[in-house]
């Protein structure tokens, strides 16, 4: 059995046989009882460093710290491999058993084994759960969370009548301890339904703390809801009934296709669908149970209770939320009409985002297929401090999570199937990646096609073929809640926070030059990606040199590059010339280029055609597809030129260098693809057909 204390003396650890995988125990850590006004840190608690320490460990949440030999050579791993296998829905329901058996008394936290492992400086998650009160509601994610957060969970015994003001104070007590002891450290409270609406109550009430809310389906759309009149009529059911009502409850909470099976959305044989499935069936029968053990009659009454007293509580104060937010949302939630109540939350909060799941149900988290971890890595809502810092506080992708990045250009990677071309030092042209060092600090400089096309497989294809995770200096609209809010889905943009992008600034290109990252820069920015009509492989930089005295002073190797084929995917219909003269594109141009979003226009200040910065959607016309080219110069070295090229003179020479290999790569590529007899996708399907899916398509001699 898993072992609790009852009141709010020294917190220890038990154990939960029936749970122990590869002798894993349960840390049960009560902090304190309700009836205990004294509160006690977790026994896996780990002291809080400096403010000092903490920004001096930039790559500590990352657990790469390993190296591996590749054709003699020793190198880091870029991808995090050390994610498991998440818990299964077979481990929630044994542990609510278990905690439901033996937890009695008063609400308490308690803390899974896996937040064991958290590293130094990681950020305090409190978990609040929806209405069934066990608090094992993040099963499915506690071995990644446990990694980067120290986890508690809020327990609330099934025959606990504690009201809602109390639940509010007993969080808020801990909120305050914790924050007095982890000084310089943000509180996460992840909020499940009626958790939500505790979280959010906190929230007001702690204004002048650091918190982070993440709020599941919250629960302040009570009244809109057929939840709203059901404690009546339960009053009327006979207790024999009161199981199927708490099924029901516990079958319209989630999708059990995907939360009690490893089913994935693809096409399966007969012989494989029909095994998947029995498994689902076999896991929900004992889950359409549970919650009836739960929820006996009285106790869903109360919480039902406590409930639209929440609800009414937290609408009345949502003005005093201000505090970073995301919401995550199901589509298909059959209790609470969540799609709508967080676009209604998110224009009350002002710090606020959303992160809709349009085929999930309310039991979100227990979905499979869901990552809390990586939804709060798209977000850029992980920090460790007091502020965010996209370089120090970044988390490498897992291999899961670039598969999965990866599979958004797939179909872009077919159907240009691009050419990559490197210099080697003697300035010979091979094809590969063969040219490009295999050591940081490296700054890759070369031309932006229309929409930043050539983006994903230039990614894609370095990670596969040379293991460099390309860390992206990205414009700020990409990392803004407004320009977010513009966007038909608004996780557009997390896969760049994924892969590492941040914001264009001088310092976080210092951050990352400091760690020897791989960095990618394009100096023509907005204006060379939104290019007009016939402006296709022109250079639209700064005449000043912008990146040399930075990238000299790391000693980093500057990697010119140029990269054509738009031309062979589609054509302009209508530029940024065009759209201005549609008598309704004024009111759209304002948004995006004036108010809230357009504070984050760059080179304003500018001279010349480099100044016209302007964001705007761009309508095309597509083509049969050609084939994407790339051509990576000669790396060209700062290392030991870092006096020489302080003289701004000196930088400014090694800057028009530079642009003049970009143009001489693209000069190149343009003249060497006419040669190539495999350019239309046609010429390629008819290779792959004779050669092989999976055969590499020949291309021109370089």
């Amino acid at each position: 059995m898993a072992t609790v204390a009852s009141g709010g003396a020294t917190p220890f650890v038990g154990e939960a046989p029936s749970l122990r995988l590869r002798r894993r125990r349960l840390y049960i850590s009560p902090c304190s009882s309700l009836s205990s006004r004294k509160f006690e840190p977790s026994v896996n608690a780990k002291p809080p460093p400096t403010r000092g320490q903490l920004r001096s460990e930039p790559d500590s949440p990352n657990p790469i710290q390993i190296s591996r030999s590749d054709n003699g050579k020793v190198r880091r791993e870029v991808l995090d491999r050390s994610e498991v296998a998440p818990r299964g829905i077979r481990d929630y329901i044994k542990l609510s058993r278990e905690l439901i058996g033996s937890a009695k008394g008063s609400v308490r936290w308690f803390s899974p084994i896996e937040s064991a492992q958290c590293r130094e400086g990681s950020p305090l998650l409190l978990f609040l759960p929806g209405i069934d009160g066990v608090g094992t509601g993040l099963v499915r994610h506690y071995a990644r969370l446990g990694k980067i957060f120290n986890i508690w969970c809020l327990h609330i015994p099934v025959d606990d009548r504690t009201t809602f003001e109390e639940l509010i104070q007993y969080i808020e007590n801990t909120v305050k301890s914790e924050k007095t002891r982890l000084q310089g450290r943000p509180i996460y409270i992840v909020g499940e339904s009626i958790g939500a609406c505790l979280a959010l109550a906190v929230a007001a009430r702690s204004r002048n703390t650091d918190l982070i809310l993440i709020l599941v389906n919250p629960a302040t759309s009570f009244k809109r809801t057929w939840l709203r009149d059901i404690s009546t009529l339960l009053d009327a059911v006979p207790d024999p009934f009161h199981v199927p009502i708490s099924s029901l409850f516990s079958l319209l909470s989630g999708n059990y296709v995907r939360t009690t099976t490893n089913f994935k959305a693809r096409e399966l044989a007969m012989e494989e669908a029909i095994p998947i499935l029995s498994e689902g069936l076999t896991d929900m029968l004992p889950s359409l149970s549970l919650l009836g053990d739960i929820l006996p009659k009285e106790s869903l009454i109360w919480k039902l209770k406590i409930l639209k007293e929440a609800s009414s509580y937290v609408n009345s104060r949502l003005h005093a939320v201000t505090c970073q937010t995301l919401i995550l949302a199901s589509g298909k939630d059959e209790i609470l009409p969540s799609h709508e109540e967080a676009e209604r939350l998110c224009t009350i909060i002002p710090n606020c985002r959303i992160r809709h799941f349009q085929d999930s149900g309310h039991a979100l988290l227990l979905e499979r297929g869901i990552d809390l971890v990586t939804v709060i890595k798209g977000a850029g809502y992980y920090r460790r401090t007091w502020q965010t810092d996209l370089v120090s506080d970044y988390l490498h992708p897992t291999p899961n999570e670039f598969e999965n990045v990866s599979s958004e250009y797939r179909l872009t990677t077919f159907a240009t199937d691009p050419v990559m071309l490197s210099t080697l030092d003697n300035g010979r042209i091979i094809r590969g990646l063969s040219g490009i060092p295999d050591e940081g600090p490296a700054v890759f400089i070369g031309n932006h096609m229309l929409m930043g096309s050539e983006l994903g497989p230039l990614v894609t294809q370095l990670l596969k073929e040379k293991n460099i995770l390309l860390r992206g200096i990205a414009h700020p609209f990409m990392f803004d809640r407004n320009a977010e809010m513009l966007m038909p889905d608004y996780s557009s943009f997390d896969k760049y926070r994924i892969m590492g992008s941040v914001p264009v600034s001088g310092i976080n290109m210092y951050k990352l030059l400091a760690i020897n990252s791989f960095v990618l820069l394009y100096p023509g920015g907005a204006r060379e990606a939104l290019h007009r009509k016939g402006e296709e492989y022109q250079l639209f930089w700064p005449h000043q040199s912008e990146f040399v005295r930075m990238a000299s002073r790391f000693g980093a190797t500057i990697i010119p590059f140029g990269v054509v084929g738009e031309d062979d995917l589609y054509n302009i219909l209508l530029d940024y010339n065009d759209l201005k003269r549609l008598p309704f594109y004024d009111s759209l141009d304002k948004k995006l280029n004036e108010g809230p979003v357009g504070a984050v226009r760059l080179r304003s200040n500018y001279e010349g055609e480099v100044a016209n910065q302007e964001l705007h959607p761009v309508v095309l016309s597509p083509k049969i597809p050609g084939r994407f080219y790339f051509l990576f110069g000669k790396p060209i070295k700062t290392k030991g030129r870092e006096k020489e090229l302080r003289d701004r003179d000196n930088a400014q020479q090694m800057y028009l260098q530079v642009k003049s290999e970009v143009e001489k790569c693209l000069s190149y590529l343009k003249e060497k693809r006419e040669e190539d007899p495999y350019r239309s996708i046609f010429s390629r399907l008819v290779y792959q057909a004779t050669h092989g899916l999976n055969s590499e398509i020949p291309t021109f001699e370089p």
